[in-house]
């Protein structure tokens, strides 16, 4: 992906997914795996998985297709079948909004404009 494509997209903090079908949820799975911050996943069963999404293997069907998740609770790395997955929400924040490299530059730019010396642009704290 190019730098002004994610430098102009919105980060999808707070929107949560239902899957109507499959291409919704492949979609949606990338977008989960390009986000971030945490995601939760919800199961067919109805149970709920919190973490950051690191990894994805895409196959033929949704039964040979998979997502790796870090659970936030534990330190394990789980597999679940996109098959099994019914939605997900984008619930963690989003480490990367507002992070483009644009970003950095206009705040610098201001930061020269208003007259600062010695500007010193520090990262922000990811609490």
């Amino acid at each position: 992906m190019s730098q002004e494509s994610t430098a102009h997209r919105e980060s999808p903090q707070g929107l949560a997914i239902e899957t109507a079908n499959e291409a919704e949820l492949r979609a949606a799975l990338e977008q989960a795996f390009d986000y971030r911050g945490d995601v939760t996943l919800t199961r067919k069963d109805g149970t709920k998985i919190e973490g950051y999404v690191f990894d994805r293997q895409t196959g033929r069907s949704l039964a040979d297709s998979f997502v790796r998740i870090i659970p936030a609770d534990r330190n394990v790395k789980l597999s679940i079948a996109y098959l099994d997955i019914a939605g997900l929400a984008f619930t963690g924040r989003d480490a990367a909004a507002g992070k483009s490299w644009e970003a950095w530059v206009k705040k610098y730019m201001d930061k020269k404009a208003a007259g600062e010396q010695n500007i010193e642009l520090k990262p922000e704290s990811l609490d």
